[in-house]
């Protein structure tokens, strides 16, 4: 699996850096409309603490730009930020005091990526040199939608981003992104994935089972969820022979069955760690 570098990134993209932020967090709200955020220095007393935030799009000198799925915000009650940028991923200190929010102690991943996020990172950062961000949270009337949140710059260029819920593990569709292992000699890391590979689970709480793809052939088996672990039964696999790169993923990602594997999710993401030391990352996508 391919690691990244965490390093110190220069002011301009560590400001940039702090919008993308997809999952703010967020406390009780009243009645509806719109809300100010608490002040305190992380003291996680207002709406934007608490909640893991999806960038929607940013607005640069009116030009609306759509954020890659991948950009989200986090703010911990403590203070401590977390996030994606489009690209790569954030670690930063937020300040908040009334409606404004400030960064510091930005630390960025350094992986190059594909033509658009790229773009996107870089125009987020000229946004947030202007400062101070000011914070409004609109909450939906009826408390059935997530609540929307709106950062504005000093200049008026604004940053949108919608509350998104955690995944659940049952009927997600699970999209694996990497896979990797630490076992036999054999075991290759797989990451990322070709983009012809079609690899996913879904978990089927009341039959007991998992379905997907593995990169090439259809996959099913039992799946037993208890504690932290999902102990998988033999797979059941179609017959299809595909490409050299697609059968490659599909031999490491079976290694996760017939037997006991932990998982974790942290939101829209899912960790697998099997007994033979295959590590499976995946993201909700249905």
């Amino acid at each position: 699996m391919k690691k990244q570098r965490l390093t110190s990134v220069s002011l301009s993209v560590l400001t940039l850096a702090l919008l993308p932020l997809a999952a703010a967090c967020g406390s009780e709200k009243d009645g509806g409309g719109s809300q100010t955020v608490g002040a305190g220095t992380g003291s996680g007393t207002s709406e934007v603490t608490g909640v893991h935030w999806s960038v929607n799009d940013l607005t640069v000198d009116g030009k609306k730009s759509a954020a890659p799925a991948s950009a989200w915000l986090k703010i911990d009650k403590n203070g401590k930020v977390s996030g994606n940028l489009g690209c790569n991923g954030f670690g930063a200190d937020a300040t908040v005091d009334g409606d404004e929010i400030s960064f510091a102690q930005f630390l960025s991943t350094d992986m190059a990526c594909a033509n658009d996020p790229m773009t996107f990172e870089n125009s987020l950062a000229k946004a947030l040199r202007d400062g101070t961000l000011t914070a409004k949270a609109d909450a939906d009337a009826k408390g059935d939608s997530p609540q929307q949140l709106t950062l504005t710059t000093e200049s008026g260029d604004t940053i949108h981003l919608t509350e998104e819920k955690a995944a659940p593990l049952y009927g997600t569709k699970w999209t694996i992104t990497t896979v990797g292992a630490t076992g036999d000699g054999d075991s290759q890391a797989v990451s990322p994935l070709p983009s012809a590979a079609e690899a996913y689970l879904v978990l089927d709480q009341k039959k007991g089972t998992v379905s997907g793809k593995a990169g090439c052939n259809n996959v099913s088996a039992e799946a037993t969820v208890s504690d932290g672990d999902i102990t998988f039964g033999s797979p059941a696999t179609t017959r299809r022979m595909c490409d050299g790169s697609l059968m490659k993923v599909e031999k490491e990602l079976l290694k996760i069955f017939d037997g006991k594997t932990a998982y974790k999710i942290d939101h829209r993401s899912l960790s697998l760690t099997s007994a033979n030391g295959t590590t499976v990352s995946a993201t909700a996508t249905g």
